[in-house]
């Protein structure tokens, strides 16, 4: 009889799948809701000091055209401080402009942009389903309330939500997330990314032209990502890019880049990278007053 039960024994065990390593560690993220708004809801944030804060906004809409929120000074951190606030509209994206007159409390000012969700609360523990890390747990502001996560590679964003909802107009142009990673983080960082923000890869060159980002005569891994918070291109390297290669956390499309960089010009945004032609777009880095370095675009019609 013991011959008997020990036999059964092992073909049950025998019988029994085999599950991966992984699998027994750690469950699949169940899918969860979409939180997205819109993509005129992502809001790039800009650190300027108090005296180039007036100079700064100027020089934005007049590159861009579109219209500012009043100017305020504001307590917009869970501990005190105070800076001036504005929040700027174009047609190729919004940017929330900050301007501390008091020291800024940590960890404010390494998060790129500010996304508007639906739940606020969801959407966070959503995120750190997903694989991001609560950089500050929820805190209330004066319009509503807010919270700051960290996704692999440490790309940090802010999470937001209005008491009242707010009503942007629609963006002419899309702008771009631009993030620069090493190959170390970058597949964790578009696998989060994508399966919180419901998003799609919808190209993936793994021999991109490295002078696109400071590096001709070598290539790079460049991912372009679409989702409803907007655009977002991905560019893996070495990281050993020259100045001011990933210091542009944003990149904006336009209707005709020359058209715009002489705007840009006559407001007193200094040109850093001279145009130049890729495979899809011509583009050019510039640094606007109060030291805001972006990327500017226009496509190319194939």
């Amino acid at each position: 009889m013991k011959r008997f039960v020990i036999l059964s024994a092992i073909a049950l065990v025998a019988a029994t799948p085999v599950l991966p390593v992984a699998a027994l560690e750690a469950p699949a993220v169940a899918p969860t809701a979409n939180y997205a708004v819109g993509p005129q809801y992502d809001t790039t944030h800009v650190y300027v000091s108090p005296e180039d804060f007036d100079r700064f906004v100027a020089s934005l809409t007049a590159t861009f055209g579109g219209t500012s929120t009043k100017k305020g000074a504001f307590q917009v951190t869970p501990t005190t401080s105070k800076t001036f606030s504005q929040l700027v509209l174009t047609p190729a994206g919004s940017v929330s402009v900050f301007g501390f007159t008091t020291p800024i409390p940590f960890p404010f000012g390494v998060e790129r942009n500010g996304y508007l969700v639906t739940n606020l609360d969801a959407a966070v523990a959503s995120a750190v389903g997903h694989g991001a890390t609560r950089l500050i747990a929820t805190f209330p502001d004066p319009i509503g309330r807010d919270a700051v996560v960290q996704w692999p590679g440490g790309v940090s964003m802010q999470m937001y939500w209005h008491t009242t909802k707010p009503n942007y107009p629609t963006l002419a142009t899309v702008p771009e997330n631009r993030v620069y990673l090493t190959a170390d983080a970058a597949d964790a960082f578009v696998r989060s990314w994508t399966e919180f923000a419901h998003g799609g890869v919808i190209s993936d060159n793994k021999a991109a032209d490295g002078g696109e980002i400071g590096q001709p005569g070598k290539t790079y891994r460049r991912i372009r990502i679409v989702s409803g918070y907007g655009r977002m291109t991905v560019m893996v390297s070495d990281n050993q890019l020259p100045w001011p290669y990933g210091r542009d956390v944003t990149g904006y499309e336009v209707d005709s880049l020359h058209a715009t960089l002489a705007k840009a010009q006559a407001a007193g945004v200094e040109t850093l990278v001279a145009p130049r032609t890729d495979s899809d777009r011509q583009s050019a880095i510039v640094r606007f007053p109060g030291g805001y370095i972006a990327e500017i675009h226009s496509p190319i019609t194939q």
